[in-house]
């Protein structure tokens, strides 16, 4: 796998503070909608109602606190469905499972930090991306014998199952540790002996960074990849509605303002010219 830079450890480190999504659009929504059977023409599970799926173990994306789903991807599926003058409904299911449960119609979209793949486009369709992302090795702070991803050979390294981090960790060993949950994976890294390295999203980490958890990025990320919305093949105005609303978010603001919120900086906002992209 070829090493692809785009973003630098200055500019992912920044703080990471989460601020609930408010709107004022519910007038402009009503209007644009001009029904009051809100969704009736997308197929969805639950009239009225955008239900999407994520992990809810993917800080700070998607994650649950005090009983409730918070994070990056829950706030801009909230927008969205505002947008389309639906009602919110986040739901959570195991990441291994995820795919089989949106083409098992158990839900009507997955908003979870997906990322665009070849392979994963053969069973749904994509929104236009969310937000980039970089997949990033990390290890203990203490470690100093992996500098760059040729010292991952025959490594242990942690990932998720199912996920494009465990692809890319097949490439360097076969000595992988599989985890329901990157924070999980990270934590382990403390723990002498138990994982040489982890690799997950860049902001994953820094996250984790930066709540004092004992870990370090090793070098630039390893590659650029795209999250987006991911819905049925047979379900193509559902799809189209998910960007106009996510375009909208965009030109309104909103979409910023989450993202700066969270964030400090707008995961959009990246020169791609010349950046190849993960498929």
């Amino acid at each position: 796998m070829k090493k692809r830079t785009l973003f630098g450890t200055a500019a992912l480190s920044a703080s990471l503070i989460l601020a609930a999504c408010g709107s004022d659009d519910s007038e402009e929504t009503s209007e644009s909608n001009g029904s009051d059977e809100a969704g009736s023409e997308f197929n969805l599970q639950e009239e009225g109602q955008l239900t999407w799926a994520s992990s809810g173990l993917y800080k700070p994306f998607n994650y649950e606190e005090g009983g409730e789903l918070k994070g990056f991807d829950v706030e801009i599926g909230h927008a969205i469905a505002e947008k389309m003058g639906l009602e919110p409904n986040p739901i959570t299911t195991p990441w291994e499972t995820i795919l089989q449960g949106l083409t098992g119609e158990r839900f009507d979209a997955i908003i979870g930090s997906m990322a665009i793949t070849n392979e994963r486009a053969e069973q749904v369709d994509f929104s236009d991306p969310y937000y980039y992302s970089g997949g990033m090795i990390f290890v203990a702070e203490g470690n100093d014998e992996i500098t760059s991803a040729e010292d991952l050979e025959g490594k242990k390294i942690g990932v998720v199952a199912q996920s494009t981090y465990d692809e890319a960790a097949q490439e360097y060993t076969e000595d992988i540790q599989y985890y329901n949950s990157d924070v999980v994976a990270l934590n382990d890294l403390e723990i002498e002996g138990r994982l040489d390295a982890v690799i997950t999203a860049d902001v994953v980490g820094y996250e984790a960074m930066a709540s004092g958890l004992g870990v370090k990025d090793v070098g630039e990320p390893l590659w650029i990849e795209q999250a987006a919305i991911a819905v049925n093949k047979d379900n193509p105005e559902l799809l189209e509605a998910i960007n106009e609303a996510l375009a909208e978010i965009q030109e309104d603001g909103t979409y910023d303002e989450i993202s700066t919120n969270l964030f400090d900086r707008n995961l959009l906002d990246v020169d791609l010219e010349g950046i190849e992209i993960l498929e």
